[in-house]
């Protein structure tokens, strides 16, 4: 029980920093906003470092690869951000949820897996729920919402990275480097110009990291204490909190066909994910 509270509590912290950063894509540049919210990313990010042992936590071994998962992380990040801009909260949270459809298919050829015939067909059927939810036509909204199913394909490539480093790096080296780099890129645009910050921004940019840094806590506290097959499903929770910030903030709700693109992506997500129980097994 503590695992599925704590993977519903990261939803929700998750979903409210969202929240705050669409609230803010409306006076700020999305540089700006990476590297503000990077700023006190970085506070508790500090305290777990010196949890972990200190500077000798943040070895690096390969260079290399975390040079190119903090390239994955601040594109994706971008990508996210500048989707918030332009898409309702709930459809943009939804379309994300194609992450592990693209992590089960990029599986196969850059880790060597074997994904069996009933696993592409749930990758296929997912891809179709994303389709429906997305819609593509000449409306912006329409075209906008390949930005976070872009961020959904970068987040696979660093899921898939992550996993390949996972036995020589530290899981705090890599928050720690991938932030850094995240803040700097933002930090870099303000060479385009940046909106003075208001006492009350800067208290939502606080909050927005903050929000951040307890979601990614939650996250880590819910696979010590459950199994990730029993905790996933309650992953897609967030699409509740996001519906019901977006009516509450914005006064939008999602059509028909976003509940129903949510609901092939969803099933389809469950499906692959008890075939790899039974593979495991």
């Amino acid at each position: 029980m503590k695992g599925i509270a704590c993977i519903v509590a990261g939803g929700l912290l998750l979903t409210l920093n969202d929240a705050v950063l669409k609230w803010l894509t409306g006076d700020y540049s999305v540089g700006q906003i990476m590297f503000l919210r990077g700023l006190f990313v970085f506070i508790p990010i500090m305290v777990l470092v010196h949890r972990a042992g200190g500077v000798q936590a943040l070895k690096v071994n390969s260079v290399g690869g975390h040079a190119v998962r903090t390239v994955l992380v601040i594109t994706g990040t971008f990508l996210f951000i500048t989707g918030l801009r332009y898409l309702p909260l709930a459809d943009a949270i939804t379309i994300t949820f194609a992450g592990p459809l693209f992590v089960t298919a990029l599986a196969a050829p850059l880790l060597g897996e074997n994904i069996h015939w009933r696993r592409w067909l749930a990758i296929g059927i997912g891809l179709i729920g994303v389709i429906v939810i997305v819609r593509p036509g000449g409306n912006i909204a329409q075209w906008a919402a390949l930005l976070p199913l872009a961020a959904s394909l970068t987040g696979a490539c660093r899921d898939i990275l992550t996993r390949h480093l996972s036995g020589k790096e530290t899981s705090i080296s890599m928050l720690f480097y991938t932030s850094l780099g995240v803040a700097l890129a933002g930090g870099a645009t303000s060479v385009l110009g940046w909106q003075s910050v208001t006492l009350h921004d800067f208290g939502l940019f606080a909050l927005s990291g903050i929000l951040l840094s307890g979601a990614h806590y939650l996250m880590i506290e819910t696979y010590k204490h459950a199994e990730a097959a029993v905790v996933a499903p309650f992953k897609y929770v967030s699409m509740v909190w996001a519906v019901i910030l977006g009516l509450l903030i914005w006064g939008d709700f999602p059509d028909q066909w976003t509940f129903v693109g949510a609901a092939i992506v969803m099933a389809s997500g469950l499906y692959i994910l008890h075939r790899e129980n039974i593979t495991k097994r």
